[in-house]
């Protein structure tokens, strides 16, 4: 079968299947359970007047980004904002945190969260706004020393639970989904400082949307190098290691690793009692003058 016909033969609850147990094969149907039951997410309490509850996978993705040091931060894609939480309640007391949200409904959300999530003191120095994040870097001010970009995907888990979205699936929504993760990576890269930190993130299952897009990065441009995430709250460099978010303040929780992909780490729900699905890959920007 040509790959054409075959693909416009993968659609709906049918193809869905056939797709997903030929992309894990026998772990398909212990994941597919896991990726059914509920999630637990867990309370973060940043010190505002709510906590926020999210996903352990999310916190471990957003405490992964090395803040030490750094003034200017970007959350590219935040609401409905628990990593604009989690990135403001570990940064330093001079760091400024940029939250973007496009969808002007999801913005309010996040508007809300930075409000009642956190502490004023913090949240005077959290900016909301609403830009589409792939032009976000033709602005020449908008440089950054770390980068968070949660990018949409297809987040499958909650595809599989809605009927409704479930029959409308195919393989050209991760096609295209991964053309505007392509696009925003892009960006956020053009604006990550030189010696900056990046986490790139997302809730999706398939490799398309994660593995592929960083490799589709590091073949455009020449000073991306990718850290290797540890046990522990280490990040393994060329330059040593590197320290990150330490959250045991404001959750009391075990964060999940994640199983090594080429260039990240993905926490599956059937192995990870039942957080996530999340990758997350994190970069530093080489200053290739002092190679």
């Amino acid at each position: 079968m040509k790959q054409k016909d075959r693909a416009r033969k993968l659609t709906g609850e049918q193809g869905f299947e056939q797709y997903y147990s030929e992309l894990f094969g026998e772990r398909w149907p212990a994941l597919k359970d896991a990726l059914l039951g509920k999630d637990s997410p867990l309370s973060y309490d940043a010190g505002g007047k709510d906590k926020y509850f999210l996903d352990s996978a999310s916190v471990r993705a957003a405490a992964s980004l090395p803040l030490s040091g750094s003034k200017s931060i970007l959350d590219m894609c935040a609401a409905p904002g628990g990593k604009t939480v989690v990135i403001a309640s570990c940064m330093d007391k001079d760091a400024h945190l940029l939250s973007n949200e496009r969808s002007n409904d999801r913005k309010n959300r996040l508007v809300n969260t930075v409000k009642n999530c956190l502490p004023p003191q913090i949240a005077e120095r959290v900016t909301v706004i609403g830009k589409d994040g792939a032009t976000l870097c033709l602005a020449p001010s908008n440089r950054f020393d770390r980068i968070l970009l949660d990018a949409p995907c297809s987040s499958e888990r909650h595809v599989l639970q809605d009927p409704n979205y479930l029959k409308d699936w195919s393989p050209s929504r991760i096609k295209t989904l991964a053309a505007a993760q392509w696009a925003l990576l892009s960006s956020a890269w053009r604006m990550l400082n030189e010696g900056g930190f990046m986490v790139y993130s997302t809730c999706a299952l398939n490799p398309d949307e994660n593995d592929n897009v960083i490799q589709k990065l590091l073949k455009k441009f020449d000073d991306v190098e990718v850290l290797t995430c540890r046990e522990g709250s280490g990040l393994s460099s060329t330059v040593g290691e590197l320290a990150v978010s330490d959250v045991s303040a404001f959750c009391n929780a075990q964060l999940p690793l994640g199983e090594q992909t080429r260039f990240g780490r993905h926490v599956l729900p059937d192995t990870s009692e039942g957080a996530g699905p999340l990758y997350y890959c994190v970069l530093s920007k080489k200053n290739l003058q002092i190679q």
